[in-house]
């Protein structure tokens, strides 16, 4: 089988794939969101074919320091979406640094252990970074929309720190949710991290623990030297493990929904997600370009040409990348 015969095959068999998680099947969203991790000609044509299916998808990220109870409030969360409001369905997205791309590294111990376990309404997947970062950020807008074309009404997206990468991911979301803990420090935190910038809501999670309402007083504070921009971020208090304050988390994220679209801030911030998408699909492509001119007998001859100084560097760059 030539080439071309190989990729319309394969192109077929995404389609399929595709065509199985919109009817449901929990084992072809599991493939796609592993094409779509790994990347590559596979990535890029799930990534065409589930781009018109799409749209519809309301994001929520959730970030916060580690051991601010994030996980355990999602799943507070997922439970209350589906028991006490008329949410269908929903997904979740783990984040995850540091462990494998296992399908619930994050969540696995407290959700898939829950009464989630056997919702067929709920679907949970931790994505690693294998230490890849930057290929992270871009795979976790593709991995949004697969499951925003494969019908999911609301997707959460829950990173395990407050890193740059963690922080510019949970940005893509429509919603922001900073989880922080009672004491001062955790809020310094997040303000050094940028999360005071990109925050829609702010959770005091841990409420029952002493300093909660001083946390909340200091919040409120800096929530004063902000720009009036229409959306004051509210300070939810919430204690996730026994989903004291969730449903007022939910109204909060709801609220800021109608926000978005009475506003039209909506509109534009997907304008901006879209303009920043792009910019990292561009950069990925010439980063791989310069890796493939950066190699190779042409390359080799190049650089006897500046060591002999026959040629100046950057000519000898110009001729490599070729007419502008």
């Amino acid at each position: 089988m030539g080439d071309d015969a190989a990729s319309a095959a394969q192109q077929q068999r995404i389609a399929a794939l595709l065509d199985e998680a919109r009817g449901g099947r929990r084992a072809a969203i599991a493939r796609l969101l592993s094409l779509v991790e790994r990347g590559g000609p596979d990535a890029r044509t799930v990534g065409r074919l589930a781009h018109p299916l799409g749209g519809t998808a309301y994001t929520v990220g959730i970030t916060g320091a580690p051991g601010s109870g994030k996980s355990t409030l999602t799943n507070a969360l997922c439970t209350h979406a589906r028991t006490e409001s008329d949410l269908e369905r929903l997904a979740v997205l783990a984040i995850d640094p540091s462990s494998p791309f296992s399908g619930g590294a994050i969540l696995g111990d407290r959700i898939r252990m829950g009464d989630q376990t056997l919702d067929e309404g709920i679907y949970i997947r931790s994505m690693a970074t294998r230490g890849h970062l930057g290929g992270l950020a871009l795979a976790t807008p593709s991995a949004i929309r697969v499951l925003d074309a494969v019908g999911f009404p609301v997707v959460v997206v829950e990173t395990v720190g407050v890193g740059q990468v963690e922080v510019e991911i949970v940005a893509s979301a429509d919603t922001c949710v900073v989880v922080l803990n009672p004491g001062w420090g955790d809020a310094i935190q997040a303000n050094k991290a940028g999360l005071m910038e990109i925050a829609d809501v702010f959770v005091v999670n841990k409420a029952d623990r002493a300093g909660a309402t001083e946390t909340v007083s200091d919040v409120e504070q800096m929530l004063n030297l902000r720009p009036e921009d229409g959306w004051r971020p509210p300070v939810v208090s919430t204690v996730s493990t026994s989903a004291a304050g969730v449903g007022e988390l939910w109204d909060a994220i709801w609220a800021h929904r109608r926000h978005l679209e009475r506003s039209g801030e909506g509109e534009r911030r997907r304008r901006g997600r879209t303009a920043t998408e792009l910019r990292g699909i561009v950069a990925a492509q010439l980063a791989q370009r310069a890796a493939s001119l950066g190699s190779g007998p042409a390359f080799d001859a190049v650089r006897e040409e500046v060591l002999a100084r026959r040629l100046d560097p950057w000519t000898a760059a110009d001729s490599l990348l070729g007419p502008a």
